[in-house]
């Protein structure tokens, strides 16, 4: 039996998603900061979406996590840097 020796507070873990939290979060900065329509309602639904993904990937993530072994936060990272990357040329470079 492998015993997994990952340390959730290691730097090198909490550097990588630090900067794919932040790419996600300049490219939406950008895209609301650009329209010119009213943000309280979209603030609104964006944290109410957020805190229930944010709720359903805990529950799953302490159900499931100890019975699947492989890095679902690495790739979680790196989904999170290709949409952020994405979005942020779209409106900027490639607008």
């Amino acid at each position: 039996m492998k015993i997994n020796n990952f340390n959730p507070l290691d730097i090198k873990t909490l550097l990588a998603l630090a900067i794919a939290t932040s790419i996600d979060a300049l490219a939406i900065g950008l895209v609301l900061a650009l329209q010119n329509d009213p943000i309280t309602i979209r603030a609104i639904v964006i944290g109410f979406i957020t805190f229930a993904f944010s709720g359903f990937g805990v529950y799953f993530g302490n159900r499931f996590g100890k019975k699947v072994n492989i890095k679902l936060d690495l790739i979680g990272g790196l989904i999170l840097i290709a949409i952020g990357t994405k979005t942020l040329l779209e409106h900027t470079v490639l607008a």
